[in-house]
Order: C-alpha cells, then structure tokens, then sequence
C-alpha cells in the first residue's frame, strides 16, 4: 500500500480481501473490513474533457443527474468500454466520440491530461482527464437516445458569474468545474 506504514494499513483494513456485496450493469457496492465502496462494473472507467474553442469559451454542458434529482452543470464526458460493440476502446477514442455525442464539437486532437478520482474517500471510480484540441462545430450535440443534454457555450473570463448564476437557478455543479474556477478561488 503506497505511503502508508503497516499499522495504517491495518487501520485501514489494507490487507483484508475485497468483497462484493452487490453488482448492477455498471457498478458495484463492496466492503474490504469496516469499508465500504462503490466503483464502476466489469473495469468500466470514464473519459472526461476540457473543451475550450478558439475564441477562448469553454464547452460545457447541463443534464438530469437521477442521484442529485436536478440536472448538473458538467465538463463533457462518458464511459470508456461501456457497452459490448466498444469494450476495450482506448479512452481517447472514448473521449471524442463523447465529445461529439453530447456537444455537437469535434476535436482535432486528445491531449491526455492524466488519471483523476471523483470522490476517494467512497467511490474507487477514476477518470481520465483529456484536453479537446482543434475543436470544429460539427452538429448539435444533445447525446443520445433520452441523455436530453443541453450544450453551452461560455466565456473562460466569465466562468464564476456563469456558475453562481446556474446555482442561483437550482442547477448542481459537478466538482470538475473547480478546474475552470481554480485562479479565481485562489485570489
């Protein structure tokens, strides 16, 4: 176990097996000791993208979110492998086919940007963070089937208006936003 001492680990039931205590089609409950978790079913990860054009807005987009009951202000992003027909897809190609699914932009190139966790201290979910490069509006976006995502289009230099506007309105605000509002919380 990385960084900690053998009586953390213990402590921190380190050693103990992993056990499932329940498994749906894309998560699954478990327990290692007093421990208790959730992470994504059968090794499914997902791909997440900063989006900015050339005219320095960020491509964002706000859907029903059921765990929160209201729709969520988001970077885009989608599972990687999450179906049959693309099991084992390289999350980069994940990544652009989500790109264009849920906001109508396609990039020209993927920077990967690196491995992050969602909420570490209950989910072991990751994802990968990717940079949309060379972005080109392509069709509408929307998602797919019933997704009903809407699409924005918004100023870097306005971001922190544009989120206390969309919590004044009742929308949840997914914790990867903090990446845009980073500098401003700062000074």
């Amino acid at each position: 176990m990385t960084g900690v001492s053998e009586d953390l680990a213990d402590h921190y039931d380190a050693g103990k097996p992993e056990e499932i205590m329940w498994e749906g089609r894309f998560i699954t409950a478990k327990r290692r000791g007093k421990w208790e978790y959730v992470g994504r079913a059968r090794g499914i990860h997902a791909a997440v993208i900063l989006a900015v054009d050339a005219e320095d807005h960020v491509i964002l987009v706000d859907q029903y979110r059921v765990p929160l009951g209201r729709r969520c202000m988001e970077l885009p992003a989608g599972l990687v492998g999450d179906h049959d027909d693309v099991a084992g897809e390289d999350a980069s190609v994940a990544a652009l086919r989500e790109l264009e699914e849920e906001t109508g932009y396609r990039a020209g190139r993927m920077e990967d940007l690196g491995e992050f966790f969602s909420s570490p201290g209950m989910v072991s979910e990751s994802f990968t963070l990717f940079r949309a490069h060379d972005l080109v509006k392509v069709g509408e976006g929307g998602g797919v089937d019933s997704e009903d995502i809407v699409v924005h289009r918004v100023p870097l230099a306005q971001i922190g208006e544009a989120v206390a506007g969309w919590r004044a309105e009742g929308y949840a605000i997914d914790v990867k936003m903090l990446m845009l509002l980073g500098a401003k919380l700062l000074g």
